[in-house]
């Protein structure tokens, strides 16, 4: 049932993405009295249709291949390859009759909406749930280092206090993209002594080998059993919900990471637990599995302080308008870190599979709309590259005959379609077989 609700979250994101961007391009068609033959949620390719009608001489309809949807605009070259129209006498209704800056408008509108929707959603979440933060100078027992943290230096309890010279506020600006992108400085105060953690150009590749939470968390509590498993370690070592533990062995324990690391090391091992119960200490025999886990749920540390700040829906707009275009950013600074080799095409990129398990087995609307929203940015920025048989090729090609004064030739533009279309199939096999060679990993 995971997996159905899953592709179920990703197929009505990329359907509401895809009708509204191809929206914008019929809408934009439409104004300037261009004929627009078909309307396609999804590819139809080689003729199968899962549904069609007709409306005022349109086409309207959903392929089987969910790996887009297209606009068909008569006179126009396109992914179609439908050139036989091109071969009779230009019509007053056709894409290549209409001056070029109207052509370039209907190129641009897909994208136009994708922005206008990126912005939207995310305007409509700050204003509805405001924002939630941990105010970093009140996260006084400071992080942990995941895998990848303690790689670059940081220890557990640091206090990281500035990126590049720059106080942090909120604890979540060290989770960011311009510190996960690498490149940068951290200030940290470690036990009163200032030091320095530098993140390195490549961090992001240590990033998608693992995770962002493999870099720092915020450092918990030892908080008291909320739930021991049945059938575990723990239940056999006599446990009770209710019971914290503050000694594993010789060791005190005070942290989450602290008893986590202590039964790690006492790992096929018996070990003493010095255990409060009833506000008295009780010693606890316990047989530590391979793993480490004795098999139980801890209370959640209420010791770490949320902010939550709410506003107005004037308010809200630049907030979710600056989140909108921070997507696009972080986006544009991955491709350029790709380009020079900074981070590998492997490690950064993902389709559809990748996707899917961002939106996770369970339907929480706050990520799904989140995530709508930063992939309606990402849709708007990836259609924009000039790429031939994206919106990006067609308007460059569009601005060089605006330069020149005359259109490109059909023949090259024919052309470029294909060295297009080839690009986008590389592509798409790229990321399809980099999601599968993720899921085995």
């Amino acid at each position: 049932m995971g997996v159905l609700i899953m592709v179920g979250q990703v197929l009505l994101g990329l359907s509401i993405l895809i009708v509204l961007h191809e929206l914008g391009h019929f809408l934009a068609a439409r104004a300037f009295g261009i004929k627009v033959e078909k309307f396609y949620l999804f590819f139809d390719a080689w003729g199968v249709k899962l549904f069609k009608f007709n409306y005022k001489g349109c086409e309207y309809g959903i392929g089987w291949l969910p790996l887009g949807g297209y606009v068909k605009i008569a006179g126009m070259i396109d992914e179609s390859m439908d050139t036989e129209q091109l071969k009779a006498e230009p019509q007053p209704w056709e894409f290549r009759s209409k001056p070029a800056w109207q052509r370039l408008i209907v190129m641009l509108g897909g994208v136009l909406v994708n922005v206008i929707l990126g912005i939207f959603i995310f305007w409509m979440l700050v204003f509805r749930y405001g924002e939630t933060y941990v105010d970093n100078e009140r996260l006084v027992n400071g992080v942990v280092p995941g895998i990848i943290g303690q790689e670059i230096g940081i220890e557990p309890g640091d206090r990281i206090l500035a990126i590049d010279g720059e106080k942090v506020v909120r604890f979540s600006d060290v989770l960011s993209s311009r510190v996960l992108m690498g490149n940068v400085r951290l200030s940290i105060d470690r036990q009163g002594e200032q030091v320095e953690v530098f993140v390195p150009a490549d961090f992001l590749n240590k990033v998608a080998d693992y995770d962002r939470n493999e870099f720092v968390t915020e450092r918990v509590l030892a908080m008291s059993i909320a739930q021991v498993i049945e059938g575990s370690a723990a239940e056999q070592a006599g446990l009770r919900a209710g019971d914290s533990i503050v000694r594993v062995g010789d060791q005190s324990i005070r942290f989450w990471d602290e008893m986590r690391g202590a039964l790690n090391e006492q790992a096929g091992k018996a070990v003493e637990l010095g255990v409060i119960r009833d506000h008295q200490e009780v010693v606890v025999n316990a047989e530590v599995p391979a793993d480490g886990a004795l098999g139980f749920y801890i209370q959640p540390d209420r010791s770490i302080p949320h902010e939550t700040i709410s506003y107005g829906f004037m308010e809200s707009f630049p907030i979710g308008a600056s989140k909108a275009w921070a997507a696009v950013a972080d986006n544009a600074k991955g491709l350029g870190k790709i380009f020079k080799g900074e981070v590998r095409a492997d490690k950064a990129l993902s389709g559809p599979i990748g996707i899917a398990q961002l939106f996770g087995e369970e339907v929480n609307w706050i990520r799904f709309w989140t995530l709508v929203g930063l992939l309606s940015m990402v849709l708007a920025l990836m259609n924009l590259l000039p790429i031939p048989a994206l919106d990006g090729g067609h308007v460059v090609f569009l601005l060089v005959e605006i330069i020149q004064g005359k259109p490109l030739s059909d023949k090259f533009l024919e052309n470029a379609q294909v060295v297009g279309f080839f690009i986008l199939v590389g592509l798409m096999i790229f990321v399809f077989g980099n999601d599968i060679l993720k899921l085995f990993r």
